[in-house]
């Protein structure tokens, strides 16, 4: 996957991040709910660092294979 197009999502993870952050309420989540909408902040922003760094090859290396198969 090229650069850009991995900036591009990685900026598209940062929203899902940002929105979802909003209904976060202030200090430590004391329900499954909060708990969960913490858990998917927090994902989310896993997810934009893995594109937007990519320390291991595993984005270039997934999308590399793509179209190799043969029918």
């Amino acid at each position: 996957m090229e650069s850009r197009r991995r900036r591009i999502v990685a900026t598209l993870w940062i929203g899902v991040a940002a929105i979802m952050g909003l209904t976060l309420e202030l200090g430590v989540p004391t329900t499954l709910e909060g708990g969960l909408r913490l858990f998917v902040v927090v994902m989310a922003l896993f997810l934009a660092v893995m594109y937007l760094i990519d320390p291991w090859g595993i984005i270039d290396r997934t999308h590399s294979m793509e179209g190799t198969e043969q029918s």
